[in-house]
């Protein structure tokens, strides 16, 4: 009997000894944490914030200065922890990165999710990605703390479901110039939350004085004079680029892909002076201008 008590004795000393080294790794682990971004949200609230509207094309977002911004904050309030990445959600027509898009994809530590654009430009898809992303990481201990910048009530799911798995979940906000900008369910489900104001956003938005997306006053260009941009354009993109990325883009002729063809139209507009959004045949010029020169290239 004493031999049995002994040697139990001895067991659970050395599982007690297990467990404190548990502890005690547990405890060296550093917290870590995660910054979710609803660009639909943000693109919409601080540009009625700063520039007075919701409409994109009528301002421009510094998104490299303002992720900064966003990863400075979050190292500060999260002190003790290391940032996983930052997520960057956005809709795209068939999923297909914008100039934009991709600039902003290819900084350190931001992963860019793109949901799909509908008719009406309104994102479709994106909350569910949210979703699947903060559950995924929540699940696997990847995170403990998720910063979410957001307001759709939609949302609501996405956090529940991170902090089911024991991750807490911070959300941001943008200061609305009347009113509230965020979902009354969403504020009641998150752990903390934290409005950032004009001052913030600032440095971060400015309107565009002379807006492409604008009719101009000026006459309409000529078939000719589209075209001629369009191989002015596709000299410049072949002089940047390289004859290396002729072979990535001509199997896709006549075709553009949808970050070029959106580079090539902004671009075209800036150099007419005129905006060519709803000018079909123009637009289709244009591309054909862009084709001829780099075929006459290759």
């Amino acid at each position: 009997m004493n031999d049995d008590l002994a040697a139990l004795g001895a067991r659970i000393e050395r599982t007690n000894e297990l467990l404190e080294r548990m502890l005690a790794e547990v405890a060296k682990t550093p917290s870590t944490h995660a910054i979710f971004v609803d660009a639909g949200y943000l693109y919409a609230a601080a540009g009625r914030l700063v520039a007075g509207t919701e409409d994109r094309r009528a301002f421009d977002l510094d998104g490299e200065g303002l992720i900064d911004a966003l990863i400075d904050k979050a190292r500060q309030i999260f002190a003790d922890s290391r940032l996983l990445r930052v997520y960057w959600y956005d809709g795209a027509r068939r999923r297909i990165h914008t100039a934009e898009q991709q600039s902003i994809a290819e900084l350190p530590d931001v992963k860019v999710r793109l949901g799909n654009l509908n008719a009406n430009n309104q994102q479709k898809g994106v909350d569910s990605l949210i979703r699947t992303d903060l559950e995924s990481l929540a699940r696997h201990r990847a995170i403990s703390d998720a910063a979410l910048l957001g307001g759709d009530e939609d949302l609501v799911s996405a956090v529940e479901a991170a902090q089911g798995y024991g991750a807490r979940v911070h959300l941001w906000g943008i200061e609305a110039s009347e009113g509230r900008n965020q979902a009354e369910p969403l504020l009641w489900e998150v752990d903390s939350q934290r409005t950032f104001d004009l001052e913030f956003f600032k440095p971060y938005v400015s309107r565009r004085t002379a807006t492409a997306y604008e009719a101009a006053e000026g006459a309409r260009p000529t078939r000719e004079d589209v075209r001629f941009v369009g191989a002015q354009i596709a000299a410049r993109w072949l002089a940047a680029r390289g004859r290396e990325a002729l072979v990535e883009l001509f199997p896709g002729h006549p075709y553009l892909p949808g970050s070029v063809d959106q580079d090539l139209l902004v671009e075209a507009e800036a150099l007419l002076q005129y905006s060519l959004r709803g000018q079909a045949d123009l637009r289709r010029v244009l591309r054909d201008g862009f084709w001829e020169h780099l075929q006459s290239q290759y």
